[in-house]
């Protein structure tokens, strides 16, 4: 829904704030749901007059923003005005995709007051963003080889949401072996084209299932119209699809064909 880091080129340190259907009774609620979240947040973003709200790699919404937390307060009220409610009906999940802003000696913050930031620090700060927002989960919320801190902070908030390994585990078995004996994270995103085979694929999200890890297969940045992984999420009963907005051609063909195979099912 809102985009910064990479993904829009702004000045938002995390790379994307993403709304999740989690009350919806099934796809075609859940993207009616979404269909109107994405338009309601952009008329509250021209009602608002933010400068330059661009539409991001992934199709979220890119405007120039006074905090991170100021997209997580507008999808809030985006989600208030569709008359939803947060948390019960949408619930908001976070691509801080820390690595991209790790830099010695910290954690460099540049939206809002610049900081440099320890690990534990960071931290602080997720916990307390998931403390006032109804976050389900963090992805890449610490640098990819941060790895203690990656298990101090699922021990702080694991119980409590999903802990999202992305380019820590990078859908790699080894990675995702150490992650689980580290208590490193709780879930997995899974990416085909990132390890390169299905069968290794098929490995990751095996491991991950059978210790008791959340899935989350994935599209990626600069996506094509195949719509593989619809399917892919749907024959392994992954708990989550991450597609992106419900615009441009290479997303939207992921969600038709979701709705085609919920057709197909019933």
């Amino acid at each position: 829904m809102i985009s910064g880091g990479l993904h829009a080129n702004r000045n938002l340190d995390f790379q994307d704030f993403l709304a999740v259907p989690v009350g919806a009774s099934d796809i075609a609620e859940a993207m009616e749901w979404l269909t109107r979240l994405y338009q309601k947040l952009g008329a509250v973003l021209r009602e608002r007059h933010y400068e330059g709200y661009l539409v991001g790699d992934e199709g979220g919404y890119g405007p120039r923003l006074k905090s991170n937390r100021e997209a997580a307060e507008l999808l809030v009220r985006a989600i208030e005005a569709c008359r939803l409610r947060p948390g019960d009906d949408m619930a908001i999940a976070v691509d801080v995709a820390a690595s991209h802003f790790h830099l010695e000696p910290g954690y460099q913050l540049q939206c809002g007051q610049p900081a440099v930031l320890g690990s534990s620090e960071l931290i602080d700060l997720l916990d307390s963003l998931a403390r006032d927002f109804p976050i389900i989960s963090l992805e890449d919320p610490l640098a990819e080889n941060d790895w203690a801190a990656w298990t101090e902070l699922t021990c702080r908030l694991g119980d409590r949401m999903m802990v999202i390994g992305d380019d820590l585990l990078a859908t790699s078995v080894p990675r995702l072996q150490r992650a689980i004996e580290q208590q490193a994270a709780n879930a997995v995103l899974i990416k085909p084209n990132q390890v390169g085979t299905l069968t290794e694929t098929l490995e990751t999200m095996r491991l991950a299932q059978d210790a008791g890890w959340k899935t989350i297969v994935s599209a990626r940045s600069g996506e094509t119209e195949d719509a593989f992984i619809a399917d892919l999420a749907v024959a392994t009963a992954a708990d989550f699809i991450k597609i992106g907005s419900v615009v441009r051609g290479e997303r939207t063909a992921k969600y038709n064909q979701l709705l085609r195979i919920a057709e197909e099912l019933s």
